[in-house]
């Protein structure tokens, strides 16, 4: 007799916590970031903040 895996065809796959999803994005996230100048635009945008603030 074959022995099925257990949910196997059900469509559905187990539900992860949030951080552990965070932690899979993350990574991939801070890359496109850098790739793309979009940690350039945090940083300037944290300057001008810090200005306002007149730190």
């Amino acid at each position: 007799m074959a022995q099925t895996a257990v949910g196997a065809g059900t469509g559905r796959a187990p539900r992860r916590h949030p951080l552990v999803a965070a932690a899979m994005v993350l990574p991939l996230a801070l890359v496109l970031a850098v790739m793309t100048g979009g940690a350039q635009a945090v940083v300037t945008q944290a300057s001008s903040v810090a200005g306002s603030l007149g730190r």
